[in-house]
């Protein structure tokens, strides 16, 4: 293998704010591999992130029309690089890693590039999920709320799936990644909602099946059954998905349970409270609490953890005496998300050191 096409693709992705950084065995650049030709690599290497035509990018790039064409329609079926109408008609850019190059291995995750990912993670992928603005931010579904307080849109999980226009579900490529390498979690795989402003967009689509409003809340629903943590994209407004998450298998939770970075997801802007007259230390939320912020004190009351809670609110329901809700935290422990996405990727590219002028 020529490592150069792959080293270059590297420090091009790493240079994204979400970040790729580098190992010191190269294990980043043997996953690209498995993922790219020397050719892809060394062309996707000099695309920038806002979409440019084939026509522009062969002119950048002193590439031939014909084969960049080709090279970019390849890669972008496979979902290893960004694909969208432009002013002078359809347009390809740069990919993140993370999210993007590889939850789009969902299907066709091989063993060895399940293997590879979990190397890599273990690794390096720590430096992605310590930084701040986080990757991704908690959400809590309404009913683990109290009802008499003010919930903005973008920090419920039900409101979020109310504001869309059509809804679909994906298995997720966590779980599927730890099945690949023999370490599958008992978690429903199915759980993963895709959302759009688009009525009926993901009608007849082939990797995403779509659902009515209904089934796309009985999902969000399921999943809160299931002890899964709803976590979206760390911004306000155009949220596309929602993942619901675990510490066993998600590699964003993971962060916290394998790595030990505590702060590897934003958490919500609420917190879980026990009502002590109504607390018997039953115990039965425990077994929902991801995070070990619930212990028993010595006079069998649930205590929280105020500095573990992430806001989840998924231990809520499980209490049948109603002594658990979420709070709002008080306004110096809360920040709010960046507006947009785009807003987000200029934070984190300042806490991070990049120079955006290299991809835009």
């Amino acid at each position: 293998m020529n490592e150069m096409p792959y080293k270059q693709l590297a420090e091009r992705l790493d240079a994204l704010p979400n970040g790729y950084p580098a190992t010191a065995d190269g294990v980043e650049l043997r996953l690209l591999a498995t993922l790219f030709s020397e050719a892809e690599a060394a062309l996707a290497a000099q695309l920038k992130f806002p979409l440019e035509t084939a026509e522009k990018i062969a002119e950048r790039t002193g590439g031939d029309e014909q084969e960049v064409r080709k090279l970019l329609k390849d890669m972008a079926r496979r979902a290893l690089i960004r694909m969208g109408r432009t002013d002078g008609g359809i347009g390809y850019g740069l990919m993140p890693f993370v999210v993007g190059i590889y939850e789009g291995l969902l299907g066709q995750i091989s063993a060895e590039q399940a293997q590879l990912f979990e190397d890599y993670y273990m690794s390096a992928f720590g430096q992605m999920l310590a930084l701040e603005p986080q990757v991704h931010r908690v959400v809590p579904i309404n009913e683990s709320v109290q009802v008499d307080m003010e919930i903005h849109p973008y920090e419920s999980a039900t409101d979020i799936v109310n504001e869309a226009h059509a809804w679909g579900v994906i298995d997720c490529i966590c779980r599927k990644q730890k099945a690949q390498i023999g370490d599958p979690c008992d978690h429903p795989v199915d759980v993963c909602l895709i959302l759009n402003k688009r009525p009926n967009v993901f009608d007849d689509h082939e990797n995403i099946r779509a659902l009515s409003h209904e089934e796309a809340l009985a999902t969000l629903q399921r999943s809160a059954d299931a002890g899964l943590v709803h976590s979206v994209s760390n911004n306000q407004r155009g949220t596309h998905y929602i993942c619901n998450c675990c510490t066993c298998s998600c590699g964003i939770l993971r962060g916290m349970a394998d790595l030990g970075i505590a702060n590897a997801v934003a958490r919500s802007a609420f917190v879980n409270t026990v009502d002590e007259s109504l607390c018997l230390g039953c115990e039965d939320c425990l077994e929902y609490c991801q995070f070990d912020a619930l212990a028993l004190n010595e006079d069998f009351v649930m205590q929280v953890d105020r500095l573990r809670c992430v806001g989840c609110g998924v231990c809520v329901p499980s209490c049948l005496d109603e002594a658990l809700s979420l709070v709002r935290r008080p306004k110096e422990e809360v920040k709010a998300p960046p507006a947009t996405i785009l807003d987000w990727g200029m934070e984190r590219a300042m806490v991070r050191g990049v120079d955006l002028r290299e991809i835009l």
